[in-house]
């Protein structure tokens, strides 16, 4: 399967990755995949045996046309942050996005 890597930033309590999935690849398929291998990377390189990713992800489609300013500003993560923290920035797409969510599962 042929999964792309297009940018991939974060900060201490989250990651952003664009990638670019061929049409039979299953989400969630892929996530359990970056999940599983990510983990035991982070467990063998930094010799951290608590280490391990939530539950849960969010995944949203990018059409073609924005996926410039979309990798710029993933790139920008650190900074975009130091003003609005990841879950009253999810909130406020989801609200501006009209996508229904339990608060219980947008992180704390």
């Amino acid at each position: 399967m042929e999964v792309r890597l297009l940018a991939l930033n974060g900060t201490a309590d989250h990651v952003h990755l664009l990638l670019s999935l061929p049409a039979s690849a299953a989400l969630a398929d892929v996530v359990r995949t970056l999940k599983a291998n990510s983990s035991r990377w982070v467990r063998e390189e930094f010799a951290n045996k608590t280490f391990a990713w939530q539950p849960g992800y969010g995944a949203f489609s990018v059409s073609p046309s924005h996926r410039s300013p979309v990798c710029r500003y993933i790139e920008r993560q650190e900074e975009h942050h130091r003003h609005l923290d990841f879950r009253e920035e999810l909130l406020d797409f989801l609200k501006r996005s009209g996508i229904e969510y339990d608060e219980r599962w947008v992180g704390d």
